[in-house]
Formats: structure tokens, C-alpha cells, sequence
């Protein structure tokens, strides 16, 4: 079985280096070369990229940095080179050539291009290295993009091809596709191509690039970057090449006039208006704008910069009030005669699924490999496929005809077959379309879907905001499906209902759940509400409610593992740490923010703070827990969030037995096997009456002196001093003398007093506001 022990990575540009830093986050030590000094130039540059390219800065120990020339004989030493050199064919045979000078038998050698042709680059080598090279794009970033195109050439081995996919997907956390050496792939021909067809649209129904970012954004499934910032994203000089390689390789004339480059586009490039790199694009930023909207918009007709302006119509409002992608789309589609917003939506809709279609077979064998490239490396919600489901194929078929448009083959083959979906579900099993026929996508055992799971009939119990689901071994999970998954009355009341039963029936419990974020924190709009009205004695009981909730998962007489994944914030993480173990996906991004809307933790946030400061003092061989509270208290005060879920660790949020999964699918299945584990070594009991030994009066002045501190400096506010002074007497026990130990809910009793105190604090009721208002804290 085929393991990467050393990797190699020849190109210290911006991608060669990221891909470094990527294979350095799996644990994989990596050598990166360039020419000489270029590599380490690379190094240096990864530790101010911005998003950082590594899990933890850490981790870059694990590169190192040499010269092409002096230490090619080293490649002979990896599993696995990576060519990531310039998009010049003369440039990569050279380094090709090197490579096969050196290569030896079980070594992959892979090339990071975007779009040209492996037989082509892999030319120069013997047959035994062809045998085993092959392309292996990386999406960049490549620590944050998830699709990783494969793609053999004529003479590569099947075990070469599966070995290098296997271990990217189990390693590396890589979605994984197998594409056909044809010019640029799977995701950028199609993503290309959409963008092409939404700039002709444009121009036929004169719409300016407000309007077509208005609408190609969200409404269709798409990123928030629409279609014009995400091409100042990519860099337009970029985007003409991506055009360019695909017009000069197809061969159909057709097909390469649709890939001739928007005059538009050459025009900006030969302005040097490149985008995001060159400071300006479709889009600018107005430095000399202090207000909050300070990013300007190309006005075509005039090719000067202005504000940007809010779109609407009945058709987009309407769009927007519809549920789900399928029903925005078709409430477009139903207003496209009457309406020039709705009637661009449909062109590009249609052409779009038109060309992917008629692509099935040409640069992938299956409508999965499609749909995944496309989500995994546009962001779409949807796959072209998928998004043929959801319309319905036969229907818009006929819509096609209508209006003059040809059903592309595979569409016409497959309903001539009395076919109606390119996806079917049987029994709870996944099927998709190819070549004819229906292949089972085969569920891997490392992997558990809890929606495939749903589908089956494996659900224990469903309530307002969350349902306990049944993931085989006598394990449940817990999965919150609230909007945003915010915790309200229905989830605690889930979560005390789950507790009951799994103490009762099951072996263990998993937190986890599949959606965009694993939760925002409390529902903040209940309660705002709430203290606007002065229902004090209703938002005493809430807190009441959630801190009851999250003990019962601590002192649940079975294993608890949590399996957080992205945000994970203010009660999102109240809700894990209570688990008997936290797994982080890798991304996740976890922190107690209550400070921001000007509150503090009071779901045992602050308590459990306490307890783990307790116990690092203890493996510590100390007694006094100043210095691990005041670590966790800078933490929360000032709202510090992980960039990882490595970085979870930096900030004090990790404790003992708990890890990261690179693979996001294999979480919850790692989850199910921490709680067995548990389970297996004779789960103890929790203390539900535990005591925790604060540090009292002591800890709290020292606290308090450096809050005083950053007020004289002028870093914070006055109500951000008296949410710190609570903070501390919360996490310290207050006026106790040092090492006193006190009952939990003791400490409980004084967040939740602090908590309400704030909550009646006008300050703090407009950070509320402003936070659910714009998503952004106010400083006041």
C-alpha cells in the first residue's frame, strides 16, 4: 500500500509553497526546491499569507527549503514529487527531465498545472516514470479548497492512479476527482464556460455588473463572489489564459468560439485592472471613503468607478423568499419572459447545463465527478446534475425544445431509456448515471452520512431544532438542524431528551452534524428580544435551561464526544466542552464571542474554564491557578476565535484525548469510534457533584490590574473593562480566598448573574443589534 514518508514539491511560488505547507499540515515531511534562494523565499512567505496556509505555524518545521541544482539527487529519497512550476510546457519538460534522471521505482510524480496535457508534459520521461505520473491539481488555496483533480495519462498504472487518490482523500482531507487529460479539466472547462456564457448574457440583456453579481450569486447556488468578484479573485489576466488554452486545444469551432476572451476582459488587462492582485478590477476599494461601504463597482459605459447600488426586482424578491437552490431557481425561471433579471438568470442556467452535458463522457465518465468538481472547486451548492434533478430533466428538456435550444445527447439518451434523474435513492443507497447505466456510489466505512442515514429510518427521535440518529454500534448523534444550528428552547430541550435516552438505551453519544457550520452560538435575536422587553425573569430562565442542558451532557453516565466542524462559537462551543472529548474537524473555527455582543459565557462556558484551568495547574504540579486562568481568561475576553482546530490548542481549548481530523467525512465516524473506545476501557462515572478549586480574590485583582491596564493604553472601552471585571469574578470565584474549592453551580449562579446584569445594559443591547444587524461588532 503506497505511503508518502517524504514528498517533494519543485516550484516555491505562491502554489508550490501552499502545497508545502499543505502536505506539512498532514505531517508529511516535505522538501521544497526552486532555484537558488527562491524556496526559501517561499518558506519566508508562508508565514504571513493571509489565510495562513498551515494549520499551525508550528508545523513548518516540517519543510525544508533547498536549491533545485545542488539537491536534485534528493528527490530519489521521496514517494512522491510535485511539479509546480510556471504554465509553460518548455519549463516543465525541463524539470520533467530531472525528475526521471533520479526517479526510482515506487516514486508518483505528479504535475500541479491548471489545464495543460499530461501526456504532453510526461513526454520526455522513460516509460517506467510515465507509468507512474500523472496530474494532480490542486485547487488554491489548497489548504481551504477541497477538490483535488486527478488526472493519468495514456501510459499511468490503475494502482498508481488509486493509490495517490486514496491517500490524498485520507490524508490530505482532498475531495477527489478523476478527470480525462482534456484542456483544463473538469471544473475550470465548466466554471470557464458559465462565466463566458454569463458575460454573453449580459451583453444581450444589458445588465450592469451589480446586476449580474445580484443575481449569479446565492440565488443560483453560487458564492457570495457572484461572477465579477470572483473573477478580480482569480486575476483577469489569469482568467484570458484559462480562455485561451481551451480555445487553442478543442478542436469543434464552435466550442472554441465560445471561448474567445471578452473584449471587456482584454480591455481591463491591457489597463493593468487584473483584479484582487493589481488593487483594482471590476471592483475597487475607495481609500478615500471612510464610510462602511467603501468598495466601488465598474460602470461599463463609462469605465469609471462607482458606489455600488442595491438590485432589486419582483422576480429576485421573489426568488429570495423561495426555499432552497431548486425553488430560487425555478421562481427565476417562471418570471424569465417578464422579467430581463429572471430572463439573464435562465440564459445562463440553461447554457450551463447544456454544456455540461454535452461534456459527460468527454472530460469525466460519470455526472458525480462533475457535480463534485464543481461544488468541491467553484463552491456551487449544486452540481450542473443536480441542478438538472431539481429542475426536473424531462421538464426542462421540453423547455429546451420549446424554445429552440437542442437537448444535449446524454440528456436525450437517458430519457429515451425512460430515465427521469441523473440521481437515484433506492432503499437509502445513492445511485448516479453513467455511460447508460446506474453505478452505487459505494458508502466507504471510515465515512457515515447522517442524511443517508435519515433516509433509511435510523432516526431515534426528532424535535424542534434537532434530532438523535442511530449511527450503528449502539452509538447515537445528536444533530442540531436549526437555522444556523443557534441553540434555543427546542435544541436544550433536545439535548436533555437525548441525555435520557442514551444513559438508557445506547453505549455513547457523538455531537455532530452536516451542516454549513456546527453552530453560531445561542439564538442572540430571542434574546434581544427578550431583554428589550425586560423579561428578565424569562432570559434567567433560558440561561437556567442551557446550563441544566449542558450538565446533563457532562454528567451523562456514557461517553460524550463532540465533533465540531467550522464556526463553532459562544454556545457552539459551551455545547463541547462538556463532551468527554472534542474532535476538530481542521477547520474549525472555535471561540466563546459572547464578549463581542458585550456578554459573557453563561452556558458553563466560564465554569468549565475554571475547572480546566484546575486541572492544567494539577498536571503542572502547581496549586495556584493564576497562570492557566489568566491564559483562558484573555481567551474569552477578547473573544479570540481558532483559525484551525490545531489553533483550538494555542488558545487553551484543548485538553487531554482530544484530536483534529483532516478528513471532514471521517469525523463523525472517528467520533463513533472515541466514544467505543471510551466505552471499551469502562467509562467512570462523572462526579456530578464535583468541586472546583478557584483562585479566588487573588487571581481576580490580577485580572482585573491587567484589564486596567489596556483601558489606560486605550485598546478598550469602559464597558469593555466592567464585561471583563464580570468575566473575572466568573472564571475566579470572585471574593474567595485562592484555592478555595467550590461546588459547580456555584460558579454557575455567578455567570448567570453577570450575565443578566449585562444583558440590561443599553451598551450591551446595542452591540446586539448591531452584531445581528451586520454580522460585525460595535466597539462603544
Amino acid at each position: 500500500m503506497w505511503n508518502v514518508r517524504k514528498a517533494a514539491v519543485i516550484g516555491a511560488g505562491v502554489m508550490g509553497s501552499a502545497i508545502a505547507a499543505h502536505l506539512a499540515n498532514a505531517g508529511i515531511p516535505c522538501l521544497l526546491l526552486d532555484l537558488e534562494g527562491l524556496a526559501a523565499k517561499g518558506l519566508e512567505r508562508l508565514k504571513d499569507t493571509r489565510p495562513s496556509p498551515l494549520y499551525d505555524p508550528s508545523f513548518q518545521v516540517r519543510i525544508k527549503a533547498g536549491d533545485l541544482d545542488r539537491d536534485l539527487a534528493e528527490l530519489s529519497e521521496c514517494d512522491w514529487v510535485i511539479e509546480a512550476v510556471s504554465e509553460k510546457l518548455d519549463v516543465k519538460h525541463s524539470v520533467w527531465k530531472r525528475i526521471d534522471s533520479v526517479w526510482k521505482p515506487g516514486m508518483i510524480v505528479s504535475s500541479n498545472t491548471s489545464g495543460l496535457s499530461i501526456n504532453e508534459i510526461a513526454s520526455v520521461c522513460g516509460e517506467e516514470c510515465r507509468r507512474h505520473a500523472m496530474v494532480t491539481h490542486f485547487f488554491n488555496p489548497p489548504r481551504y479548497m477541497k477538490l483535488l483533480e486527478i488526472v493519468p495519462c495514456r501510459d499511468t498504472v490503475p494502482e498508481a492512479v488509486s493509490s495517490v487518490a486514496r491517500f490524498c482523500r485520507d490524508r490530505l482531507g482532498k475531495g477527489v476527482v478523476i478527470a480525462k487529460d482534456t484542456p483544463n479539466f473538469i471544473a475550470n472547462r465548466i466554471g470557464t464556460y458559465s462565466i463566458l456564457a454569463t458575460l454573453r448574457a449580459m451583453e444581450k440583456h444589458g445588465l450592469t455588473v451589480d446586476e449580474v453579481d445580484a443575481v449569479t450569486g446565492p440565488l443560483l447556488g453560487r458564492p457570495k463572489s457572484a461572477t465579477f468578484r470572483t473573477l478580480d479573485l482569480v486575476g483577469l489576466d489569469t482568467f484570458l489564459h484559462v480562455c485561451r488554452n481551451v480555445r487553442e486545444s478543442v478542436t469543434d469551432p464552435l466550442e472554441a468560439e465560445a471561448f474567445a476572451a471578452p473584449a471587456i476582459i482584454e480591455e481591463l488587462v491591457s489597463r493593468g485592472w487584473l483584479g484582487e492582485k493589481s488593487g483594482c478590477g471590476f471592483y475597487r476599494k475607495n481609500k478615500e471613503e471612510k464610510s462602511k461601504d467603501r468598495i466601488q463597482v465598474l460602470d461599463l459605459s463609462t469605465m469609471d468607478y462607482r458606489p455600488r447600488q442595491r438590485i432589486s426586482s419582483p422576480a429576485l424578491e421573489a426568488a429570495k423568499m423561495a426555499s432552497g437552490i431548486s425553488g430560487k431557481a425555478q421562481a427565476l425561471l417562471e418570471a424569465a419572459d417578464r422579467d430581463r433579471l429572471a430572463g439573464f438568470a435562465r440564459d445562463v442556467l440553461e447554457a450551463t447545463l447544456c454544456y455540461s452535458a454535452e461534456k459527460l463522457g468527454e472530460i469525466a465518465d460519470t455526472v458525480m465527478e462533475i457535480d463534485q468538481a464543481m461544488r468541491w472547486g467553484f463552491n456551487w451548492e449544486e452540481g450542473p446534475f443536480e441542478t438538472w434533478d431539481a429542475l426536473g430533466v424531462s421538464a426542462t428538456a421540453v423547455k429546451l425544445e420549446e424554445r429552440g435550444i437542442a437537448v444535449p445527447v446524454p440528456v436525450a439518451a437517458m430519457l429515451a431509456k425512460e430515465s427521469e434523474t441523473f440521481y437515484v435513492r433506492k432503499a437509502g443507497s445513492l445511485f448516479h448515471y453513467s455511460q447508460g447505466h446506474y453505478k452505487f456510489v459505494e458508502e466507504r466505512p471510515e465515512e457515515i452520512s447522517l442524511r443517508s442515514l435519515r433516509d433509511r429510518g435510523r432516526t431515534i427521535f426528532a424535535a424542534d431544532g434537532a434530532r438523535l440518529i442511530d449511527v450503528g454500534d449502539d452509538v447515537a448523534c445528536l444533530e442540531f438542524h436549526s437555522p444556523h444550528n443557534a441553540i434555543g428552547p427546542g435544541v436544550l430541550s433536545a439535548i436533555r431528551q437525548a441525555s435520557e435516552e442514551v444513559d438508557r438505551n445506547w453505549r455513547g453519544l457523538v455531537l455532530a452534524n452536516e451542516g454549513r457550520n456546527f453552530c453560531v452560538g445561542a439564538n442572540l435575536m430571542l434574546l434581544l428580544m427578550e431583554a428589550e422587553n425586560g423579561e428578565w425573569e424569562e432570559i434567567d430562565l433560558i440561561i437556567r435551561e442551557f446550563q441544566q442542558s449542558m450538565k446533563s451532557l457532562r454528567v451523562m453516565p456514557r461517553p460524550v464526544v463532540a465533533a465540531p466542524h467550522r464556526m463553532t462559537l459562544g454556545g457552539g462551543v459551551e455545547a463541547c466542552l462538556p463532551a468527554d472529548r472534542v474532535l476538530f474537524s481542521a477547520e474549525t473555527y472555535f471561540g466563546l464571542v459572547e464578549t463581542g455582543v458585550g456578554l459573557i459565557p453563561a452556558g458553563g462556558g466560564c465554569m468549565t474554564a475554571a475547572v480546566m484551568a484546575q486541572e492544567r495547574a494539577e498536571a503542572a504540579g502547581i496549586d495556584d491557578v493564576t497562570s492557566p486562568i489568566t491564559q483562558l481568561f484573555e481567551t474569552i475576553a477578547l473573544a479570540k476565535i481558532s483559525d484551525s482546530g490545531y489553533h483550538a490548542k494555542r488558545l487553551g481549548y484543548w485538553r487531554a484525548g482530544d484530536a483534529a481530523v483532516i478528513r471532514e467525512e471521517s469525523r463523525i465516524a472517528e467520533a463513533k469510534t472515541a466514544v467505543l473506545e471510551l466505552d471499551r476501557r469502562g467509562y467512570a462515572v462523572p462526579d456530578a457533584n464535583r468541586l472546583v478549586k478557584v483562585g479566588g480574590r487573588e487571581a481576580a485583582t490580577v485580572l482585573k490590574l491587567a484589564v486596567s491596564s489596556m483601558r489606560r493604553s486605550g485598546y478598550i472601552t469602559d464597558h469593555d473593562v466592567r464585561i471583563a471585571g464580570k468575566l473575572a469574578v466568573a472564571l475566579t470565584g470572585g471574593d474567595l480566598p485562592a484555592g478555595a474549592e467550590v461546588p459547580e453551580d456555584y460558579l454557575l449562579e455567578l455567570e448567570r448573574e453577570a450575565f443578566l446584569s449585562l444583558c440590561a445594559e443599553p451598551l450591551t443591547q446595542a452591540r446586539m443589534r448591531q452584531m445581528l444587524a451586520t454580522g460585525k461588532p460595535l466597539r462603544n
